[in-house]
């Protein structure tokens, strides 16, 4: 039987400690130091693989490597695992695993907070595709690419916090409260959205959608059960690592959203996509701009808006800039009224 040819993708790029943030640093020593640690006791490798999505030309893979106590698969480890706990396996630093993605194998590697995100160039077929992720010592884990065509048109952009699921908190403390409190079992999704973007994706079921969060790619296992017990439609999350940078202490999740926004654009040029978020100061700006930018991959901008009370909570409300382009800017309070005025715009039944 002939054995899968292996072919090693370029590595991050590794820099120098001497042009590290200072809290990079220290967060660097620190993650040495309980990796030491977590060795001498056991400690097993454990490759997380996570859903993501590619084109005919690429995939990008997107998984975690961490050291834990079982060493069992992501969907073991995490299952029942609530709040801070997620953050108890300790990532590995510029480590490879191997990837399969059909009959091709592939050498990724981790950055130094454990994160593997990688482009695999290949010829790929339009659809969902089950990719496999391991080391060496570890087992398999696997996760599905939704493979976009070239003759796609329509997808779904979603923001997550107070669009698909309601937070109602301050917004210095949200993402801390999500991380390290509560379980899917506490958090409620927005009235009528899992209904909107099942009629959505039910349409056309080759429908791509992406959920774009700021939240910690520590917490995905959560989201990823949040979203299915409340049946919203499968598709990757695009998270973040909370960490500090080479020029800063923390990572900003708007210029997360901004970078991944322009990511998709340049990776799938001829889409055209339904961007949904919430009124709670940031989503309308980063939408705007990308309006601006690039009108012609847009097929229209549907804002949630929050109740009185969870606006103050989240910060207040983002100023409506009017910003055109010819693209359609629709506001409801719940997954109802989007799917009433998208249905009246021709949008919803058009797609």
């Amino acid at each position: 039987m002939d054995l899968p040819r292996r072919n090693r993708t370029t590595k991050p790029l590794n820099l120098s400690p001497d042009v590290l943030h200072t809290a990079a640093r220290v967060e660097d020593r620190a993650h040495e130091w309980l990796r030491n640690r977590a060795t001498k006791r056991g400690w097993k490798r454990t490759v997380v693989c996570y859903d993501s999505y590619g084109t005919e030309n690429s995939v990008r893979v997107l998984g975690r490597m961490v050291l834990t106590r079982t060493g069992k698969l992501a969907a073991d480890v995490h299952a029942s695992i609530r709040g801070f706990r997620s953050f108890g396996a300790v990532p590995l630093v510029d480590d490879t695993a191997w990837v399969r993605i059909g009959d091709q194998e592939h050498m990724v590697e981790c950055d130094r907070g454990g994160i593997i995100d990688q482009v695999i160039p290949g010829d790929y077929e339009p659809g969902a595709v089950e990719i496999e992720l391991w080391t060496s010592d570890s087992l398999v884990d696997r996760a599905t690419v939704q493979i976009v065509g070239s003759e796609q048109r329509f997808g779904i952009i979603s923001d997550v916090d107070d669009t698909v699921m309601v937070t109602a908190l301050p917004r210095p403390f949200l993402a801390a409260w999500n991380t390290f409190v509560l379980d899917e079992h506490a958090r409620n999704p927005v009235s009528g959205m899992a209904v909107l973007y099942d009629r959505l994706t039910y349409m056309r079921p080759d429908t791509p959608i992406i959920y774009l969060s700021t939240g910690a790619w520590n917490v995905a296992p959560t989201l990823k059960r949040f979203l299915s017990r409340n049946m919203y439609p499968d598709g990757p999350l695009l998270l973040t690592d909370w960490g500090p940078t080479t020029t800063r202490a923390f990572r900003s999740g708007t210029e997360h959203k901004r970078n991944s926004l322009e990511r998709l654009a340049r990776e799938m040029p001829h889409m055209r996509w339904l961007l949904i978020g919430d009124d709670g100061q940031h989503d309308e700006e980063i939408y705007g701009e990308f309006v601006e930018n690039h009108p012609d991959n847009v097929a229209a901008v549907a804002i949630r808006q929050l109740t009185s009370g969870q606006a103050v909570w989240a910060g207040g409300r983002s100023r409506n800039t009017g910003r055109g382009q010819g693209v359609p800017w629709i506001y409801a309070p719940d997954g109802a009224g989007l799917a009433s005025k998208l249905t009246e715009r021709g949008i919803l039944s058009d797609f």
